[in-house]
């Protein structure tokens, strides 16, 4: 009986000196999620409830909430974000899905090659994007245009592709999709490698199509990963910034601003409104959590 106890009172020891190995392990990534990202969350929520600037710090409970939902440039910055959001997040994960789909069945070397010019964009940065891309689409002499009057089309905007609101929006779009697909066409890649193939060869065994195979077998499969692209896509499309401030700043006449890019002027420009920002980001955070939440419900239900 002793011996039992003794045993019993050194694995609850093991136990706790392990627990306390741990905690200490975590303790410096708690300390930075804690000082970077908790409490800076914590100083704009509250801030977001003051007339906060370079001179004054008053209270004026949801003043800053109220004026930022009848701001006319909030509204547009809104709407731009959303269509952002409603154009890139489908087409970057459907897209990404057909491109691993397709080079999943090809040589390893294939794969590799398309892989890594997928996933250039990713790693070369905001600001080198956007010198090639202002190359692109210069008014005058940019590539694009150059190509169309060579095909005998005159088809630029006045002002220029970036310069009309009926083409900005969709370019910044466009260029956020080539910067977008290089990590989903990755994941689902490793995605599709780490099925159970032998079900896939027993459908095919049974007589399956492909499109039944895929539906059936590979679909619920590869469901977490198409998740996890979906949410994080979903965020970075929100927070999209550094295209619009390298390429447009926001012009013409509001068409490009973003809800990330909004805050961005409201707080540091003068006279730096970091109250009335700080109201627009836990706004953001509301909407980005509020598409999320919707996210996860329709992938567990698509689970279940």
């Amino acid at each position: 009986m002793q011996k039992s106890i003794d045993i019993s009172g050194q694995l609850r020891a093991s136990r706790r000196r392990e627990n306390i190995a741990g905690y200490v392990f975590m303790t410096p990534a708690l300390l930075f999620f804690v000082g970077f990202v908790i409490f800076p969350m914590g100083m704009c929520l509250v801030t977001s409830f003051f007339n906060y600037t370079m001179t004054d710090f008053t209270f004026i409970g949801i003043q800053n909430y109220v004026e930022a939902f009848n701001s006319p440039i909030f509204r547009r910055a809104f709407m731009n974000t959303l269509r952002i959001v409603v154009v890139s997040v489908p087409t970057v994960c459907l897209f990404s899905l057909w491109v691993a789909s397709v080079t999943y069945d090809m040589n390893d070397r294939y794969t590799s090659f398309f892989r890594i010019t997928f996933y250039l964009p990713v790693v070369m940065g905001s600001v080198a994007i956007a010198v090639v891309w202002k190359l692109i689409l210069r008014k005058d002499d940019g590539i694009l245009t150059t190509v169309l009057q060579m095909l005998g089309l005159n088809l630029q905007p006045r002002f220029g592709w970036l310069g009309s609101p009926s083409t900005a929006l969709w370019f910044i779009i466009t260029i956020l999709f080539t910067t977008s697909i290089g990590q989903p066409i990755v994941l689902y890649i490793s995605a599709l490698a780490n099925m159970d193939h032998s079900l896939v060869e027993a459908a095919n065994v049974d007589g399956a199509t492909k499109m039944q195979t895929f539906w059936r077998i590979k679909w619920p499969q590869i469901m977490p990963t198409t998740l996890y692209i979906l949410v994080i896509t979903t965020i970075n499309s929100f927070q999209c910034f550094a295209l619009i401030e390298l390429l447009t700043s926001g012009g013409p006449n509001h068409s490009t601003d973003t809800i990330m890019y909004y805050i961005y002027k409201v707080s540091l420009d003068a006279p730096y409104r970091y109250g009335y920002g700080s109201a627009m980001g836990v706004l953001l955070a509301i909407i980005i959590a509020i598409f999320s939440a919707i996210q996860f419900k329709y992938a567990q239900t698509d689970n279940g």
